[in-house]
């Protein structure tokens, strides 16, 4: 209690804070990251970071507006130094992975060296893969002082419940995830082991390497079964708005084997599938219901996917 009591913790990362929070740590948190909105509990406490373009846009225009800026070796981020001073934190947990999700690890420690003397321990966490994953719960709570191991025995003991089920399968679709639309982009990271995990095949992803982009003709090529949606920084609502938007005036759609058999399905990508924390369980269980809706209980449809027809 002592030590949890001593802790002043900023996340500056949207996994992180459902990390601090499996691991019974929200209440030692001061500030959070502007993505910051899960659990509820988090979302009164100060901000620390903004974005500097716009999320009012297509998928086209923030793609471009993203690639101008890391071209010119800006930030997409930018970090509230003065609220970081007054919060007067112990520990600040950031990401050294991807440059398009949170800010940049540079950025923070280039931060942190402004501050005064005692200066926060900087825990940045670089996930690929599930392992990985786990890997950043055991060393955070490890950091903090917090046993991790009561958590991720609960995690593990859900994953080897799907792992079980999926190995029963005679079959399994062939499945295309997309993480963008426009350009289109196929998941990667983590994503092949959770479609795996639920009874599928990815046929674009590789398991441990980043997101690839992809041209119509590698997806009408490819023809999968199963489409599924789960664009990165958006909820259910905003990537129906911006599938229906695209397909509308893009006829390519229409060619695809998953589309005309109703298996184009679209989900909440920022909540579950995009944040390398303790709800990817929650993720291969979307997926498997998703996949296998005769084998597992829709107990996320329609709050975190559905099927677009």
């Amino acid at each position: 209690m002592k030590q949890e009591q001593s802790l002043r913790i900023i996340s500056l990362l949207p996994s992180a804070t459902e990390i601090l929070a499996a691991l019974n740590l929200t209440s030692a948190m001061v500030g959070r990251s502007h993505e910051c909105d899960y659990p509820p509990e988090i979302i009164d406490l100060p901000i620390c970071t903004g974005a500097k373009l716009s999320t009012n846009q297509s998928s086209a225009e923030i793609d471009t507006e993203v690639q101008k800026l890391l071209q010119t070796a800006l930030s997409i981020y930018e970090i509230n130094i003065e609220v970081i001073k007054q919060l007067k934190p112990t520990h600040i947990v950031t990401q050294d992975q991807c440059d398009v999700c949170a800010v940049t690890f540079a950025d923070v420690t280039k931060a942190v060296a402004t501050l005064a003397e005692p200066q926060p321990e900087i825990i940045s966490l670089q996930p690929h893969t599930l392992a990985d994953v786990w890997g950043d719960i055991t060393r955070v709570g490890t950091k903090l002082g917090i046993d991790p191991q009561p958590t991720l025995s609960k995690i593990q003991q859900r994953v080897e419940e799907y792992q079980q089920h999926s190995q029963r399968l005679l079959a399994k679709p062939r499945v295309a995830t997309l993480e963008w639309l426009d350009p289109l982009m196929g998941s990667g990271n983590w994503i092949p082991e959770l479609v795996e995990l639920a009874g599928g095949e990815d046929i674009f992803g590789t398991k441990g390497k980043p997101s690839v982009y992809l041209s119509w003709q590698d997806l009408l090529t490819a023809d999968p079964d199963v489409i599924i949606v789960m664009c990165c920084g958006f909820d259910l609502q905003r990537t129906k708005a911006e599938i229906t938007a695209i397909m509308d005036i893009n006829p390519n759609w229409q060619k695809l084997r998953a589309v005309n058999s109703d298996r184009l399905y679209i989900t909440d990508g920022n909540a579950y599938f995009n944040r390398p924390g303790p709800r990817l369980v929650e993720s291969i269980e979307i997926l498997a219901e998703i996949l296998h809706p005769d084998w597992f209980k829709l107990k996320h449809r329609e709050i975190a996917w559905k099927r677009l027809n």
